[in-house]
């Protein structure tokens, strides 16, 4: 496996041997699926908050099931009161006045969210990622998504191969369905092929 050839973030190839150790990410397939899913989710290892500075237009198409009878306008351009209300009461979260839909909000490359996630993580470290979620961001941004992805067995599913249906399945695990699918089947076979290139 040839890593020198990854069109990636120095600080994201750095930290990859000890995450690829760790979470048993070692073969060419594996890494492929997590470098494609990392890819996507954080558009290109940029951002790792949740964006959720939503249109009207854009908020309902995201979130429909949350807006039927539901005046949306309180929520546009609303990022906080917008988490607040679509993660309430799910995830371990709180009622939306309880603020854990924002303090939990996705963060990392694989956009860690909810209260139970993060508890799960907190055990997992040693900060208190409890008292500190931002940490997810700013410190754990690929152990994170690593420790997400081990702790759902997703290498089983990376392991049936690297097929437009092996992606979706990956993908439904995730994200939770099949958003952005095609320019995930696209990442994860470009890794694939810097991945598996000898030349540097």
């Amino acid at each position: 496996m040839n890593l020198d050839n990854l069109s990636i973030l120095d600080k994201v190839k750095q930290e990859l041997w000890s995450v690829m150790s760790k979470f048993g990410i070692r073969t060419v397939d594996r890494l492929a699926h997590f470098l494609g899913q990392c890819h996507h989710e954080s558009g290109g290892f940029t951002k790792v908050r949740e964006n959720l500075n939503y249109s009207e237009k854009a908020l309902l198409k995201t979130f429909p099931k949350y807006f039927k009878g539901k005046d949306p306008k309180p929520y546009v351009k609303n990022p906080e009161a917008l988490a607040n209300y679509v993660y309430a009461n799910r995830g371990g979260n709180g009622s939306e006045a309880s603020g854990d839909g924002w303090r939990y909000r996705g963060r990392g490359y694989i956009q860690l969210t909810g209260k139970d996630n993060y508890r799960a993580f907190d055990a997992f470290v040693d900060d208190d990622i409890l008292v500190g979620p931002d940490l997810v961001a700013t410190k754990y941004p690929l152990f994170s998504a690593a420790w997400f992805w081990d702790t759902n067995r997703i290498n089983n599913l990376a392991d049936a191969g690297t097929d437009f249906d092996d992606i979706a399945r990956v993908t439904k695990k995730v994200n939770g369905g099949h958003n952005g699918l095609h320019e995930r089947v696209i990442l994860t076979h470009r890794y694939l092929s810097e991945l598996s290139s000898t030349g540097t």
